[in-house]
């Protein structure tokens, strides 16, 4: 399938770092995308411009001459994704009063800056949206405490429906069979969007086969996703009691959503200070100053007893050994935070199934406001192979009064939902899409920009 239709954009990456990195790596694979990166750092532009070959210009990201000299004239998106809030906010800031930049997205860590509305509004900083690398990490980690049978847990449309990738074990009623044959075993209506096979992912037909170890993305609306898991994967048990060795800012916003549940939540940080900062902050969890990596503290808090153990300090080396020796002492699930994106195949080779990088989530919400069309919200999974779109249809959409058979969706693509007044629809081919409606897309990378040119 063809379009014919090419809209160029340019943008704008104020920080050479990981997430600048990958939201680079992300655009390098648009044909239509200019980008431009900007940085101090010259060893960090070295390796963007070896590796993703684009253009790289040093210098500080909010001085007028070096964003001129970067085309802020003709820019359609700043990004601000350097690891000082201040440096992000004056770059937005000096767009804003010099260029005419559409839209202008900063990294925000610090919550006194991230939730002042009057600050980042238009009036004043004019920042749309303002991302919290570790809010969104925090969102993911609580996620998946909530559901350990996941592999991963994305949501949409507020909550309502959660796309869930469930891990393919020998015993599971879906090992072995087609998706016909599991959607003729299984009395409620299933759809499987994706299917992740080791390095592999496809966007699964009916006579494809679900084999052990696979990778499936299935959406669920959240009132069912128990009923769900416990047809895929057996006798689920609910998360009662976690283990958490880190109390940083990640630490703190898991704890703190966590303390709402019925979950009992033990904190191990190394830092006395950080430890008295805890205590008062949090009314139930319980708070220990200790090593994560102490064999004898962690036996001593029955860690075998754990249903989740959650390794999430600020160095990916000490999360990595805790989280092992949590699987050595008896824990099954362990999710490990790992911000070096080159730290997460060994995590995964060692064992580590369920690894966490606050880098790549930040890039992969950033990425919703580069694509183009009415996309409401936007995720990339299986390593960025494939994206998960959820998308508005308008009463000019190309999808409006289309029944789901009749739409030219790529081959490498799928409508795995459609979310209707509230209500959760698994679609067949003879569905209708109306006016009003929100979609959930699975996507191949290669078919991304097709998915794309429909939503305009």
């Amino acid at each position: 399938m063809t379009f014919d239709i090419i809209l160029f954009m340019k943008v704008i990456i104020i920080g050479a770092g990981e997430v600048g990195y990958h939201i680079a790596r992300f655009l390098t694979r648009e044909s239509d995308v200019e980008v431009v990166v900007i940085d101090t750092d010259s060893v960090k532009l070295g390796r963007i411009q070896e590796e993703l070959d684009i253009a790289v210009i040093e210098g500080e990201g909010g001085s007028p001459e070096v964003l001129r000299k970067a085309g802020a004239d003709e820019a359609d998106i700043l990004l601000a994704v350097t690891n000082s809030d201040e440096t992000n906010m004056i770059a937005c800031l000096v767009t804003k009063a010099l260029f005419n930049v559409k839209r202008k997205i900063a990294r925000i860590r610090n919550e006194e800056y991230f939730t002042n509305k009057i600050l980042l509004s238009r009036e004043n900083l004019d920042i749309d949206p303002a991302i919290n690398p570790e809010l969104e990490s925090a969102k993911a980690i609580t996620r998946l405490i909530e559901a350990p049978f996941a592999y991963d847990v994305e949501d949409f449309e507020k909550g309502l429906v959660k796309v869930i990738g469930f891990r393919i074990g020998e015993d599971s009623i879906a090992a072995g069979k087609t998706l016909i044959e599991l959607r003729q075993q299984i009395r409620d209506r299933i759809l499987v969007g994706i299917i992740q096979r080791e390095d592999k992912t496809l966007i699964p037909k009916g006579k494809d086969r679900v084999l052990p170890g696979d990778i499936i993305y299935i959406p669920v609306e959240r009132d069912k996703l128990l009923k769900t898991a416990s047809v895929l994967k057996g006798g689920i048990r609910k998360t009662s009691k976690v283990i958490m060795v880190g109390g940083g800012r990640i630490g703190y916003l898991v704890a703190r959503e966590i303390e709402q549940r019925d979950i009992t939540l033990k904190i191990i940080e190394r830092n006395p200070e950080r430890c008295k900062f805890l205590t008062r902050k949090l009314e139930r969890a319980i708070i220990l100053n200790g090593d994560g990596t102490d064999t004898s503290l962690l036996e001593e808090e029955n860690i075998s007893d754990m249903d989740a153990f959650v390794a999430i300090t600020n160095n990916e080396e000490l999360n990595i050994m805790s989280s092992l020796l949590a699987k050595r002492l008896g824990v099954g699930r362990v999710i490990t935070v790992v911000n070096r994106t080159e730290y997460i195949p060994l995590a995964h080779s060692l064992g580590i199934e369920v690894v966490i990088s606050p880098r790549l989530i930040t890039a992969s919400s950033i990425l919703r406001y580069i694509r183009r069309g009415d996309i409401v919200n936007l995720t990339a999974i299986a390593e960025d192979m494939a994206e998960i779109i959820e998308a508005a249809v308008g009463p000019g959409s190309y999808f409006r009064d289309k029944r789901i058979k009749d739409t030219r969706m790529p081959a490498s693509s799928l409508i795995g939902a459609i979310i209707r007044d509230g209500e959760i629809i698994i679609p067949g081919g003879d569905d209708t899409i109306k006016s009003g409606d929100k979609l959930i897309i699975f996507t191949l990378r290669e078919s991304i920009k097709d998915v794309e040119k429909l939503l305009l």
